[in-house]
């Protein structure tokens, strides 16, 4: 019997099937799983791991379920509610943005089209740096790959129902890992070397979500991120907009949003980033979220 562990209010402008057909958007996805009406996830607690699955209540409630596993306890529970909260930016106001919209021509239709698309976040940062340095320029479908193999080789796994549900790693796990075992799941060295690097500043304290969303301003978090070797513009505008929850942040150098802006526009070459930091201006302070829906035209 499944077990209601809370409800979360949704804001006006949300809309799950939205947030589902982003998530759906690659069959390796190996870190939840979605159907038509809701999304399965394990996590972590202290008791042990525990399936949650999250789904929409017929009065706009975010009903947040217990499928399997660990009972979590009153702390866990709010720990869980804010993870949750940071997965979808549900405490973020969207009208500004929609109003913004709504007098670009180009995001016009986007924001129509997929109107309570949150951008979905990697709230735990060594996920969201692995992520950000195994997409490092290569295409979607193998940076999926090798989510896939890092997360089955080092992270966690639950069965249920003839489903195995996985935990990405956590950055302690790389103790004592070799560059060469990594290479061996067809990272290529550098990206291995930045993964372990990474995985020994996170778990040594030297660098956290926390410090980074203390610092003055975003840019700062970002000149931060790039003192570490492997991690560069891309990246770091990457966590920006994924895990620090910044909403101006604005990665000119993605591929994806040159050829979506190529395209929209009719151009015969992609874009240079001074053109695109140009075709921003009236999108100031939301060009994490244009960025996000317009990622959105490429599949």
């Amino acid at each position: 019997m499944n077990d209601l562990l809370f409800e979360l209010p949704l804001p006006e402008d949300f809309d799950l099937g939205a947030c589902l057909e982003y998530m759906n958007r690659s069959p390796l996805e190996c870190l939840f799983r979605t159907d038509e009406a809701g999304v399965s996830r394990m996590f972590r607690i202290e008791g042990g791991p525990m399936l949650v699955r999250l789904s929409v209540s017929e009065d706009h409630k975010l009903s947040v379920t217990r499928l399997h596993g660990a009972v979590p306890g009153a702390l866990e529970q709010e720990q869980l509610a804010r993870y949750i909260v940071e997965w979808f930016d549900l405490d973020r106001d969207l009208a500004p943005f929609y109003r913004l919209a709504a007098a670009d021509p180009l995001l016009g239709p986007l924001a129509s089209e997929h109107r309570g698309l949150r951008i979905i976040g990697i709230p735990d940062l060594f996920e969201a740096l692995c992520w950000a340095i195994l997409g490092q320029q290569v295409n979607l479908a193998f940076a999926y790959r090798l989510k896939q193999r890092l997360t089955a080789e080092y992270g966690e796994a639950l069965e249920w129902e003839g489903q195995t549900y996985y935990r990405f790693p956590g950055p302690e796990v790389f103790t004592g890992v070799q560059v060469e075992e990594l290479c061996a799941l067809q990272l290529t060295r550098s990206k291995a070397q930045t993964v372990l690097t990474v995985a020994s500043l996170i778990t040594s304290g030297e660098l956290s979500r926390e410090e980074l969303l203390a610092l003055p301003s975003p840019a700062a978090a970002e000149q931060r991120l790039l003192q570490i070797r492997g991690i560069g513009p891309w990246t770091s505008q990457y966590v920006r907009m994924r895990c620090l929850r910044d909403a101006s942040s604005y990665p000119v150098g993605d591929v994806g949003l040159q050829n979506v802006i190529k395209h929209l526009t009719g151009m015969d070459r992609k874009p240079t980033p001074a053109e695109l930091l140009e075709l921003a201006r009236p999108w100031q302070g939301w060009e994490a979220y244009a960025t996000f829906y317009l990622w959105r035209a490429l599949y």
